[in-house]
């Protein structure tokens, strides 16, 4: 079963320094139809403008994940925390009992891309935490790359709650199985490029979800060369 989420659909606001695109409800958009999908709360798409930026603001018991996919994002938080978010680099924080940061774009003129997705954490009140990962484009090519899951495996981010979470990038023509269990739900978000997915023939563009369920032998098909995140949720 698949439930496409079309980008010309989301909502979002602009700014100046500001391009936001919502897939569920935030900030000033609201639709009640789009809250959530089992734990995945927010998947805000921003352009950030060379200069703009997010001034020091909390958060609480959420994982926020960042996945900047051009330019760079410098990031600072109340645990001390200071570092550049950039194509090949993403960041978790678990913002647990309470946590400020910001987020700039610290290029006076290149915009920055980037995707912030936040999970609704297995539990409330933990210990703020941050952690950074990296990776490289061959590790990524034709293949899913963990980022994180509940165990850290294999060098991955721990995330505190039952959900993985993939990158990967296709060559046009180029097919990727995407294992899903029975129980197991899939989030599919389109970055760049187009992809099909079988069964069913669903065609993705730029910017577009899918939630898939009962799937078991689903699949990739690039029709023209694509980045994409995959979440995997138990």
């Amino acid at each position: 079963m698949h439930t496409l989420w079309p980008a010309a659909e989301r909502g979002g606001f602009q700014l100046d320094w500001l391009d936001s695109h919502h897939t569920f409800s935030f900030g000033e958009f609201y639709d009640p139809a789009k809250i959530s999908w089992r734990h995945l709360r927010v998947l805000n798409d921003d352009y950030v403008a060379g200069g703009g930026g997010f001034p020091f603001h909390p958060h609480r018991d959420m994982e926020i994940f960042s996945f900047v996919t051009e330019g760079a994002l410098e990031h600072q938080d109340s645990m001390g925390n200071k570092a550049q978010v950039t194509p090949g680099r993403v960041q978790l924080m678990s913002a647990g009992t309470g946590v400020k940061h910001s987020e700039y774009n610290p290029s006076p003129t290149a915009r920055t891309h980037l995707l912030q997705i936040w999970f609704m954490p297995n539990a409330i009140g933990l210990k703020p935490n941050y952690q950074e990962l990296t990776y490289t484009e061959k590790d990524r090519a034709n293949k899913l790359k963990l980022l994180a899951d509940p165990a850290g495996d294999n060098g991955a981010m721990t995330i505190r709650q039952a959900v993985r979470i993939y990158t990967a990038t296709l060559e046009k023509g180029k097919s990727l199985a995407l294992p899903l269990a029975a129980k197991q739900g899939g989030w599919l978000q389109l970055i760049e490029g187009a992809l099909t997915l079988e069964p069913g023939k669903v065609k993705m563009a730029p910017g577009d979800g899918c939630a898939i369920e009962k799937e078991p032998n689903l699949s990739a098909t690039a029709t023209a060369k694509s980045e994409f995140l995959w979440f995997v949720f138990d």
